[in-house]
């Protein structure tokens, strides 16, 4: 019987660590299952942008993982049983069937995190976020609206993290006749050194970005946004950045998880609380060669993906298991399609002096999302002819690992 191993979601991290799998696993021992709710490739770090009106590429991941044995199954996961090691499916929007039980002997679990728009008042019901596909695609028809009617308008961007900045940014560049404004809890760009806040700044102000620094949010309602200190803004779309939210499928499943519900696990990515469960991405707590937990980022999915694979590929087959880089060394942001900030992080999570600000980092992003999304479509690429069979009896509880 072949060894089933399933995964759970095909962003970046999920759609990575299967393809790699299916690289490296002899299909005559293996069987790679992925679940994901909707039938393509999302490029989460590119929803701002689609949001604001760029045409953004969507693979059919029927597409992508054509050719590779991958088994690719259209529906939404509602639970995860450890104990039985089985997954509860329910149809995928607008996918006929695709509900029932899946088993599994090994679980890649990359169900991500979303928009936390629950954590405020209103923000469910009268905000956008642009964590999702559906929603960014909702607030850029909206955008369309007000641009159509001609009477310009007001956007209000909640939070000033990385998502947060970028969406700003961008909207404002693609949409001058709207107003835009960056609400920050604290000092704008509190994270970034000094002269890297300072090209922040400036970007804003070129275009035309309103910045509302040490500003809580209360509540959101339809047309204004409610602050704490009794402000009242007037706003036709308000976009949620200002935090993202796990789901508690992992937590409801018996998986050792973190208060934010993000599952614990070793340094080779398995669960602590169940030696046969992986998780990789924005789902995972893991503790970085610097000793800290890292970040949600496409950064962490690639490395938390990477080893992963190491560890599943080396516990099936018998091999040392390499321990492979988790680190955190900077943070790409864009300002519109021409600007960017290149900000490096030291050991501690901090903002280290040196910044780079200007076009040349807007390329190098630009490279790196382009870079992403081929990797992610050409999970065959350099295919080897004699992929890896496993052991007659694989190791799932302990394996050496090699620093």
């Amino acid at each position: 019987m072949k060894h089933r191993i399933v995964v759970l979601g095909a962003g970046y991290a999920g759609a990575y660590v299967a393809g790699n799998l299916a690289r490296r696993l002899s299909p005559k021992d293996t069987e790679i299952t992925v679940v994901n709710a909707v039938p393509d490739f999302v490029q989460r770090m590119r929803l701002h942008q689609l949001a604001a009106g760029r045409d953004i590429e969507a693979p059919q991941l029927s597409e992508v993982f054509a050719g590779t044995e991958i088994r690719l199954r259209l529906a939404r996961v509602t639970a995860v049983d450890p104990e039985r090691q089985v997954v509860a499916m329910a149809p995928a929007h607008g996918v006929p069937g695709g509900g029932g039980e899946l088993g599994y002997d090994t679980l890649v679990y990359a169900l991500g995190s979303r928009g936390g728009v629950e954590s405020l008042p209103g923000a469910a019901e009268h905000a956008f976020d642009v964590a999702a596909r559906p929603s960014a695609l909702r607030l850029r028809a909206r955008l369309d609206s007000l641009d159509r009617r001609g009477k310009g308008g007001n956007v209000v961007i909640v939070g000033d993290g990385l998502t947060g900045i970028e969406a700003a940014t961008e909207i404002a560049e693609s949409r001058p006749g709207l107003s835009v404004a960056l609400i920050a809890r604290g000092e704008l760009g509190a994270r970034l050194s000094t002269g890297a806040r300072d090209h922040l700044r400036q970007a804003c102000d070129r275009l035309g970005v309103t910045v509302l620094e040490h500003t809580s949010v209360e509540a959101v309602e339809a047309t204004r946004v409610l602050c704490a200190d009794g402000t009242a803004l007037a706003s036709d779309a308000t976009v949620w950045t200002a935090g993202f939210a796990i789901s508690p499928i992992a937590a409801a499943g018996g998986l050792e998880v973190t208060g934010q519900g993000r599952i614990v696990v070793d340094r080779t990515m398995r669960s602590v609380s169940h030696p046969n469960v992986y998780a990789v991405g924005d789902s995972v707590h893991a503790i970085g060669d610097n000793g800290r937990p890292l970040p949600m980022s496409c950064a962490s999915a690639g490395y938390t993906g990477r080893q992963a694979i190491e560890a599943i590929v080396g516990r099936l087959t018998g091999r040392t298991i390499v321990n492979t880089k988790l680190i955190y060394t900077y943070n790409h942001i864009s300002l519109g399609r021409r600007d960017g900030i290149l900000q490096l992080i030291d050991d501690e999570g901090r903002a280290k002096p040196k910044y780079q600000g200007g076009r040349q980092p807007s390329r190098v992003k630009a490279g790196i999302l382009k870079m992403s999304l081929w990797a992610t479509s050409h999970p065959t690429y350099g295919l080897p002819k004699r992929r890896h069979r496993l052991s007659a009896a694989p190791d799932m509880t302990a394996a050496k690992t090699l620093a």
